[in-house]
């Protein structure tokens, strides 16, 4: 079977003003096993160079797929974006299969189902093994009720298969890297880059985050046979930044370090990692950090979150704030940079909140920061929280970190702006962070720093004349789950049969 695998433009503001993108890792991954069994397979990264809707649909159109599968990794705020480009491939190429998959259609399956009828079916979950047994169906024309972790219609109600069987052996798919093309994917300062996993999942119950519900437990790849693929990149590629896609890489302290060792061995000079981590994983390996400096990582972002103990209690973040600290100077000390995340809206802040955020940040002295806010995703356990509060974003697209999405309830959200740009002007101004930019001896460190505050000062000015002049602010009171009524109402078991299917066998109805 022919198909076309399609990454929409994402509208968020990280894809659009960095001028550098990593190849969509989740399409990569499904790709290797539809092309080892034979199907014909091409990629359309309309996120790549912003390709229009109109304009991408007409290019997947004109490879005339038998299937199309849209996947992306921007959740809500990419949903509307890849909803659009769906309804033009379907009106262009009404005979093909439009399949969507990933974290939001994961969840929203059953809405998604009803309000387009253009969609054919989800995947949910894990998409490696259920696409390719899905494609399979398609091509065979045997009944989809057999095809385990997908949504469909059956007889045009929206229905959901019993659930696949989580991947324990990460190594068992191969990812098509060869569908990247001739696409030259960079980071870190326009170097060739490439997005990888060596694990998925994470032990941790963050209120604010869907992803153990989506990947159910932690699993790891085989720390050599990870480190190989790795070395195949760089030689093969020229990949010489990789961007670690992990939750918790570090959470098997065994299986980190052989990985860091095998890495090592590769000798792969100049090949400069970074990605996340818990802080707590950087604590309890203080005896073997130089080895993460050995093996080319050059930052890791620590999701702090906060500084306050009860609001990390309240969101289950399961960190402290003493190591927290520590973290970031034991990176120091091995000359690997830090990114420390601060999430607003989690304790509904004030004036004298904001000052003593500011105090802690500069107590724990991170290289770089990013501020994101609380956005209460419809998966997630924050959303039952939150779920009265009032939004002051009712755009969609909007709900990606990035943007105020839970109005203030005791500051107007034009202050929480200006309180939040002011942090990030000061902490990226102090004298010492001016010297780690411009003058402190490591050079790539130096370079790693001005590539970050480049794109940092334009993304600064663009975020705040859009909060303070363009952006609109909801003007009716809505709350949270007004706003998600239509939204998945099992958020916390999207991987269960929702609804049981009868005995007989069905086809697909689009």
């Amino acid at each position: 079977m022919k198909v076309a695998l399609v990454n929409v433009a994402h509208p968020a503001i990280g894809s659009r003003m960095a001028g550098e993108h990593l190849p969509p890792l989740g399409l990569l991954a499904i790709g290797g096993p539809l092309l080892d069994a034979g199907h014909d397979v091409q990629l359309f990264d309309g996120d790549f160079d912003n390709t229009p809707p109109a304009q991408l649909a007409e290019q997947v159109a004109a490879a005339r797929p038998d299937a199309v599968l849209f996947g992306h990794s921007g959740s809500s705020s990419a949903q509307p974006v890849l909803d659009e480009v769906s309804r033009r491939v379907h009106a262009l190429l009404p005979t093909a299969h439009i399949i969507f998959g990933g974290v939001y259609p994961t969840y929203h399956w059953e809405e998604i189902l009803r309000r387009q009828p253009h969609c054919g079916a989800i995947v949910r979950g894990e998409g490696e093994e259920t696409t390719l047994q899905l494609i399979n169906a398609l091509e065979r024309g045997t009944p989809l009720d057999t095809v385990r972790g997908i949504a469909w219609r059956c007889a045009g109600v929206p229905v959901c298969n019993a659930p696949a069987p989580i991947i324990c052996n990460l190594d068992a798919h191969r990812t098509a890297w060869e569908l990247m093309g001739q696409r030259r994917y960079t980071y870190w300062g326009g170097q060739r880059a490439a997005l990888y996993q060596l694990s998925r999942g994470c032990t941790h119950a963050c209120t604010y985050c869907g992803q153990r519900f989506f990947w159910r437990k932690w699993r790891c790849r085989d720390p050599q046979k990870a480190a190989a693929e790795i070395a195949m990149l760089y030689r093969e590629y020229g990949v010489r930044v990789i961007n670690f896609a992990d939750e918790s890489p570090a959470e098997n302290q065994a299986a980190w370090r052989a990985f860091l060792e095998a890495l090592i061995a590769e000798r792969l000079d100049g090949l400069a990692l970074v990605g996340s981590i818990r802080a707590e994983h950087i604590v309890r390996d203080e005896a073997f950090l130089h080895l993460y400096r050995q093996a080319g990582f050059e930052r890791f972002l620590l999701g702090l979150e906060s500084y306050d103990e009860a609001v990390l209690a309240r969101i289950q973040k399961g960190s402290d704030t003493r190591e927290d600290a520590r973290a970031i100077q034991l990176l120091r000390q091995h000359g690997i940079l830090s990114m420390a995340t601060l999430g607003v809206g989690f304790g509904d802040e004030r004036f004298a909140d904001f000052w003593r955020t500011l105090r802690s940040l500069l107590r724990y002295d991170p290289d770089q920061i990013q501020f994101m806010y609380a956005t209460p995703h419809r998966w997630t356990p924050y959303y039952k929280q939150v779920q009265e509060r009032a939004i002051c974003q009712r755009d969609q697209r909007k709900w990606d970190y990035r943007h105020q999405v839970l109005a203030p309830e005791h500051m107007p959200p034009w202050a929480v702006t200006l309180c939040v740009k002011t942090m990030e002007a000061i902490m990226q101004a102090r004298p010492r962070a001016i010297w780690r930019t411009l003058v402190q001896p490591d050079a790539r460190r130096r370079a790693a720093m001005r590539w970050y505050s480049r794109i940092g000062l334009r993304v600064w000015f663009t975020e705040l004349w859009r909060a303070l002049v363009t952006d609109g602010q909801a003007r009716q009171r809505t709350t949270v789950a007004q706003f998600w009524a239509q939204g998945a109402a099992r958020e916390e078991a999207p991987l269960e049969t929702i609804r049981f299917l009868p005995a007989r066998a069905h086809t697909l109805t689009q």
